[in-house]
């Protein structure tokens, strides 16, 4: 399995509601996509200060690296990561990307 986990510096102005339509929208994505097992969001809670800005994320759990490939190759993923590059302080120098098998 590979989880695909994102990391997100929002732009200050981004409030709770948008952040959670855009959650929403990748997890809609597991209707269209075989092979996208889970998806888990929300805002860093970690004590230790160490977030280096990224105070928000998301993790995707996929089957296997081809059902990974298919995700990040779909045009419905390309439009809500347009949205989410909108909404990164930075554009895409706010979002850290790490895809790790589990």
């Amino acid at each position: 399995m590979i989880m695909h986990c994102v990391f997100i510096r929002f732009r200050q102005e981004t409030g709770a509601e948008e952040k959670q339509a855009l959650y929403d929208e990748i997890a809609g994505l597991k209707r269209v996509l075989p092979g996208m097992v889970d998806l888990k969001s929300g805002a860093n809670v970690s004590p230790e200060g160490l977030d280096s800005g990224y105070g928000d994320g998301f993790f995707v759990t996929f089957e296997d690296s081809a059902a990974r490939d298919a995700y990040l190759d779909h045009p419905d993923h390309a439009a809500v990561s347009e949205k989410l590059v909108a909404a990164a302080a930075g554009g895409i120098s706010g979002i850290l990307v790490f895809d790790m098998a589990v």
